[in-house]
C-alpha cells in the first residue's frame, strides 16, 4: 500500500463510495439482524440459568461459556452442513444468501448473550424472583422485572455479540459466497481486495469497520463507568 491508495481510500469515504456504501449496509443489517435473533432468543435463555435451578446447569453454563470462543469458521461449516443441497434444510435453497449469513452470525452470538446475560442477571439479588412471585407476578412479569433490574448487563451483552458479528469474516464468507451487490460484507470484501491488490477500497473499509468497534466499545465502556453503583470520574 502506498500514499496514492491511502489518498483514493479518503476519497471514497468523501464522496461515500456507492460500492462502499452497499458493503456497509450488508455488514451493518446482518449484523443487526442476527444480534435481534440471538437477544431475542438468549436473554430469556441467559434469565433461566440465573433464577432457575435445573440438572447439569453447572456443565451447561460451562459448556455455553466454551461456546463464546467458537470459531466462525466452525460455525460456518456447522451451518452449511444443515443448509447445503445434501443437508436436512437444503431444500429451503438458503445457502449463498443474506438469511443464511444471519443464521449463522445468529448462532454465533447466541452463546455470547447467552453468557453474559446469565453472568450480569446472576449478580441480582437471588431472592429477587421468589419476592416477585410472592406478590403475585406472572413468570412473564418476572422474567421483565428480571430484565428490567439487570438492563445494563443485557444491553452489554447485546453490543458485545454485534461487535462480534459485524467483524466475523468466516461465517459470511462460507455462507454467503461474498456475492458483490448481495452478500459481501466488510470483513469478505477487505480479505478479496487485498488479495486483489485494490488497497484503496479496502483501507476505506477498515477504517469504517474500526469507526464502528470503536462505537461499540464507546457504548460499552459508558455503561459500565455510569451504571448505578459506579463512581465515575
Amino acid at each position: 500500500m502506498n500514499l496514492a491508495s491511502l489518498i483514493e481510500a479518503l476519497r471514497l469515504l468523501v464522496v461515500w463510495d456507492r460500492e462502499l456504501a452497499a458493503i456497509t449496509f450488508n455488514s451493518l443489517h446482518f449484523a443487526i439482524a442476527s444480534t435481534l435473533i440471538a437477544a431475542l432468543i438468549g436473554t430469556p435463555i441467559g434469565v433461566l440459568f440465573a433464577f432457575r435451578e435445573f440438572p447439569a446447569k453447572r456443565s451447561v453454563v460451562a459448556a455455553t461459556h466454551t461456546l463464546m470462543g467458537l470459531p466462525t469458521v466452525v460455525v460456518g461449516l456447522l451451518v452449511f452442513s444443515l443448509l447445503s443441497r445434501s443437508g436436512p434444510l437444503g431444500g429451503l435453497g438458503l445457502m449463498f444468501t443474506p438469511t443464511a449469513v444471519i443464521i449463522g452470525q445468529a448462532v454465533l452470538a447466541l452463546p455470547i448473550v447467552v453468557s453474559l446475560v446469565y453472568g450480569g442477571l446472576a449478580r441480582l439479588d437471588p431472592e429477587l424472583a421468589e419476592t416477585l412471585q410472592t406478590l403475585g407476578a406472572t413468570r412473564l412479569q418476572r422474567s421483565v422485572k428480571i430484565v428490567r433490574e439487570g438492563r445494563i448487563a443485557v444491553v452489554s451483552a447485546i453490543l458485545t455479540a454485534f461487535g462480534r458479528v459485524v467483524g466475523e469474516v468466516g461465517t459470511a464468507m462460507m455462507l454467503g459466497g461474498n456475492i458483490r451487490w448481495y452478500t459481501r460484507t466488510i470483513t469478505t470484501a477487505i480479505a478479496l481486495e487485498t488479495q486483489k491488490g485494490a488497497f484503496a477500497l479496502s483501507v476505506a473499509l477498515g477504517i469504517v469497520l474500526m469507526t464502528v468497534a470503536f462505537g461499540v466499545n464507546f457504548g460499552l465502556n459508558y455503561l459500565i463507568r455510569f451504571r448505578p453503583g459506579n463512581r465515575t470520574i
